[in-house]
């Protein structure tokens, strides 16, 4: 059995890495920890943790409003969006990979929602992005069946994120798993992988990845201990890489109005 079959919440230690190929090169890498949530076990239920808790403050926190419409039930607010994109059959678990709130902050630059059929076959990602601005825009990845691990797959760019990048080319998305045994123990490793093309070519190189533990109280404080302001730091890391970018003179685009939709596929 593999770690994301364990349905219960998973602590992902790893790292961000970032590369702009041009006009000018920038590249950086940071060490951060996400949470893995397996919505449909949890129900509305808690994280059974002393200090990671759900909707509610805490050292470590997860905030039901931080993702979806912000109002709605998380899973009556999926279901809702993946039966309306013609997607019946992701009635299985449904693991969300988000940062947590640290100290009762957050800035989720991307989520994914990983949706599962019942028999376990990966059917469709939401990748959730958030912008500066207070927006969120979701893109649904979608074959017509089930999906592969380590499959590509592309969406249109139709949300302003960064005001360094025209709002216009495409995402490529990869996600991968790999599993490790380590001393008689299975270690699962989960990378996301999205480039950035435009008319030109690639633009941006960007991953996500990190190693999968059971979430407890230890490894929730050895997170906390190791990146204390990680959730400050991801903001405050955005505006040090644009005032990097608008020194290098890379060219500065406005955000487009008038607001754009909140999913495309």
């Amino acid at each position: 059995m593999t770690v994301m079959n364990a349905n219960t919440v998973m602590l992902s230690m790893g790292s961000v890495r970032h590369q702009r190929l041009r006009p000018a090169a920038n590249t950086f890498s940071y060490g951060v920890f996400t949470l893995m949530l397996p919505l449909r076990t949890l129900g509305d239920g808690g994280l059974s943790t002393k200090l990671c808790s759900r909707n509610r403050f805490n050292l470590l926190s997860f905030y039901d409003r931080d993702h979806g419409d912000g109002k709605s039930p998380l899973l009556q607010w999926l279901d809702t969006l993946l039966r309306g994109e013609g997607i019946t059959d992701a009635d299985g678990e449904v693991w969300l990979q988000t940062f947590p709130r640290v100290l009762g902050y957050v800035f989720n630059p991307v989520s994914f929602w990983f949706c599962h059929r019942p028999d376990g076959a990966l059917r469709a990602i939401v990748c959730e992005v958030n912008n500066t601005f207070g927006e969120r825009h979701c893109y649904l990845l979608d074959t017509g069946g089930p999906m592969q691990w380590g499959q590509s797959h592309t969406a249109s760019k139709v949300f302003h994120v960064s005001p360094f990048c025209a709002v216009d080319g495409s995402y490529r998305f990869r996600f991968m798993r790999t599993l490790h045994n380590q001393e008689g123990a299975n270690t699962e490793r989960i990378v996301a992988r999205i480039e950035y093309h435009d008319a030109q070519g690639p633009l941006l190189l960007t991953s996500v990845s990190g190693k999968l533990l059971a979430l407890n109280d230890v490894r929730a404080a050895q997170a906390f201990l190791r990146y204390p302001l990680m959730s400050f730091g991801v903001i405050a890391r955005i505006h040090w890489q644009a005032l990097r970018l608008f020194i290098k003179r890379v060219p500065f685009f406005s955000k487009p109005h008038p607001p754009q939709k909140a999913l495309s596929r």
